[in-house]
């Protein structure tokens, strides 16, 4: 679905200066400049990137490429909302330049697309019934107590469920994240694994289920631990944008306006990623 919305007019705009990268003939960044407006892709979770009431894009990543692409010329986004496994074949296929979706950095994403530097970390928990009765606390005990297990399609928590010995046949799998609250809430599945922030803000939008969000969890892969840090992705060949994305990018989370732009959607200064974690951490994981 395009939603096509310019949500900055270059009218009202304060005047930019902007340090421009040399560009390729033709490239997605040239472009976006000369048309004013960049496409992104989301997902309609929340708080990273959705549709609100009135029918603007907005949250959390949404909000911090607007000031970014401000700052490297482009007034203006246009968006594209799919399913969270569509974001990546849809950049692929041109159908949005990049995605603002609160989209984990993994060694397969990285192997198809580009990232930003780390934008966010933020660990996965599990929604649980209240007083969380099987005594959940990280995958090993989904895997070992035979729980089904609810998930996003194409989501990090499926692969750390997967790699934790939770079997396919006990997964369930949901297209978002209400459908996940209400797989647990009905009791198609006994929990619901998702990033800690999302399962907050939709256990508070929908009051009532009798279910909670256990703390934040530590996820592993092959004996490793996990931290789960979430980028910004576009297009490999597209190095002119992602170079002038990420300065400007670096330059928010060196003062407190990236902060400023993320607190309204929940996220504080746990979330801010340390600034030894670089993209090539998660990418090699």
């Amino acid at each position: 679905m395009i939603d096509r919305r310019t949500f900055l007019a270059a009218a009202v705009l304060a005047p930019l200066v902007v340090a421009c990268a040399p560009t390729a003939p033709g490239s997605t960044l040239e472009r976006a400049r000369r048309d004013g407006a960049l496409r992104i892709g989301i997902s309609g979770e929340r708080p990273f990137g959705y549709t609100d009431a009135g029918g603007r894009i907005t949250g959390a990543q949404p909000e911090v490429a607007r000031v970014v692409l401000r700052r490297i010329g482009i007034p203006g986004m246009d968006a594209v909302q799919l399913r969270f496994d569509r974001l990546i074949p849809a950049l692929l296929a041109g159908q949005c330049d990049l995605i603002a979706a609160g989209m984990a950095i993994t060694p397969e994403r990285c192997a198809q697309v580009a990232f930003s530097r780390p934008d966010f970390v933020t660990p996965p928990a599990f929604l649980v019934p209240r007083g969380n009765p099987k005594r959940l606390r990280t995958f090993d005990d989904a895997a070992r107590t035979g729980i089904r297990l609810a998930a996003l399609v194409g989501s990090v928590e499926v692969d750390q469920a997967r790699a934790a010995g939770v079997p396919d046949d006990r997964l369930v799998l949901a297209d978002d994240q209400r459908t996940l609250l209400r797989a647990v809430a009905d009791g198609r599945a006994d929990a619901g694994a998702m990033a800690a922030i999302s399962l907050t803000d939709e256990l508070r939008r929908t009051p009532g289920t009798g279910l909670e969000v256990t703390p934040p969890i530590t996820a592993q892969t092959r004996g490793r631990t996990v931290v789960t840090a979430g980028g910004f992705a576009v297009r490999r060949e597209d190095t002119d944008l992602l170079a002038e994305f990420d300065r400007e990018l670096t330059a928010l989370h060196s003062g407190a306006e990236w902060l400023r732009i993320v607190s309204q959607f929940g996220f504080g200064p746990a979330n801010v990623p340390p600034t030894s974690l670089t993209t090539a951490a998660p990418c090699s994981a």
